[in-house]
């Protein structure tokens, strides 16, 4: 069949020895593999192309350029009407009501953190099956108190944190739980980088006051290329979150267990509706009389749409998310911090600047009034040099014929120059110290 027939299926298989047509070859290359953690912890591959992807999310292509790793965009959380997209450093994925999906699962950095959302979320299923089955959670809530009263210390503290980590996952919907993780893993990663950074950087400005080189010279400079890049990467991070805390309208549209369970809500009421509604229908039509419930008026009406605000209402209104704002503001409050951890190492890093310019500035001070005396002396030692020329010519006086050939008058002459050459050097040095040409 040809090649341009638009009677071709899209599902043709593809021919793996074609290289003449390369559409299918680029079809395949954006295909990529997502690593799906759902509520329950398991795990699992899915190879899905971009338009498979916003079919099952409800993406828009925009949405979806902020994971593509070959495009620089910040860190970034938004919520749209089903997921979370989330960007914060090596974390690219998208949050669901059931499930996360995580595109770089084969980076190194993002092992770590696949491991923490299995355990996050095996608990998290615990929880909610404790919270299901009251009974069961009644007596191991007892088995706890009985091993609490039993144990040491440290089990008391650990029993009484995995009942506080229960209960508050019971509480907190999945998309949270997720975006919880998250928020820690990009935290921790910027802290961790801070810390190790500052361990590198005082010792190493430390070393430069001690003694400018150039080796010392060079490390600090690298330092300081790496605090810059940190402290942008973690106040994106910040602005982020702190526009997130601004605006109570994108915090209550990352609710999305509430928008899935008031949407099947308002599914089950229409359809409830209009079963009602065809049962009345059948039983007017049988009695042929008019049914007064069902006649409309303005207090009908008015009845009507304050059932409907009372039963639909809003995934989370500016009132009901506060839970999601403590949980950014712990984790804002963390990002400010390594944020000013930074910007002290910034100072330390200044402050070290300016001590090694005012050392530097010192020294070129010291060259420079080397300098002046040095040129002074030369001037000196000219004029004696001058004095010495005009001596030296062929000229008849009586200094170069005395009597008796005696050189003591020459002598004399020499030691009255020299003499003089010196007091005339002290005197221009005396001067440029009275001027404060010379400290």
């Amino acid at each position: 069949m040809p090649r341009g027939d638009p009677a071709m299926s899209p599902a043709a298989p593809v021919i793996v020895g074609d290289t003449n047509d390369h559409r299918p070859r680029k079809k395949a290359m954006r295909v990529k593999t997502w690593l799906v953690v759902d509520s329950t912890g398991r795990v699992q591959q899915i190879d899905a192309g971009k338009q498979s992807i916003m079919r099952r999310t409800g993406l828009s292509a925009r949405d979806l350029r902020i994971l593509n790793p070959s495009l620089s965009y910040p860190s970034s959380i938004t919520g749209r009407e089903r997921v979370i997209v989330i960007k914060l450093e090596h974390i690219k994925g998208i949050i669901t009501a059931h499930d996360v999906w995580l595109l770089n699962s084969r980076d190194p950095a993002v092992v770590p953190f696949v491991e923490e959302l299995k355990r996050r979320f095996l608990h998290y299923h615990e929880a909610n099956e404790v919270k299901i089955h009251g009974n069961g959670g009644a007596e191991q809530t007892a088995e706890e108190l009985a091993k609490i009263l039993e144990g040491s210390q440290e089990s008391v503290e650990r029993s009484l944190g995995l009942k506080e980590q229960r209960d508050r996952l019971q509480t907190l919907p999945f998309e949270f739980v997720a975006l919880e993780a998250c928020l820690e893993a990009a935290c921790s990663c910027l802290d961790e980088e801070t810390k190790a950074l500052e361990q590198e950087a005082y010792p190493a400005l430390d070393s430069l006051t001690s003694e400018i080189s150039s080796f010392y010279l060079e490390r600090v400079r690298q330092i300081k290329g790496r605090l810059v890049a940190l402290t942008q990467r973690v106040q994106k991070v910040r602005d982020e979150l702190e526009h997130l805390l601004e605006d109570d309208g994108d915090m209550a549209g990352m609710y999305l267990t509430s928008k899935l369970l008031q949407k099947e809500d308002e599914d089950a009421s229409s359809s409830s509706a209009t079963v009602e509604e065809d049962e009345n229908h059948v039983l007017n039509n049988d009695r042929h009389i008019p049914n007064p419930l069902l006649s409309r008026g303005p207090l009908n009406d008015e009845i009507e749409r304050v059932e409907s605000n009372d039963s639909r209402g809003t995934p989370a209104s500016h009132a009901d998310v506060a839970e999601l704002e403590m949980l950014l503001e712990a984790y804002f409050a963390q990002v400010d911090g390594t944020l000013n951890k930074l910007s002290t190492l910034r100072e330390y890093v200044d402050d070290t600047e300016d001590y090694v310019n005012i050392m530097l500035d010192d020294k070129q001070n010291n060259l420079l009034q080397m300098g002046v005396l040095m040129t002074t002396a030369i001037l000196v030692l000219s004029v004696y040099i001058v004095i010495v020329g005009v001596l030296g010519m062929n000229i008849t006086i009586n200094l170069w014929h005395p009597p008796n050939n005696s050189q003591e008058d020459f002598l004399w002459t020499i030691g009255a120059c020299s003499i003089g050459t010196i007091v005339l050097y002290v005197g221009i040095v005396t001067w440029y110290k009275y001027k404060r040409v010379l400290y």
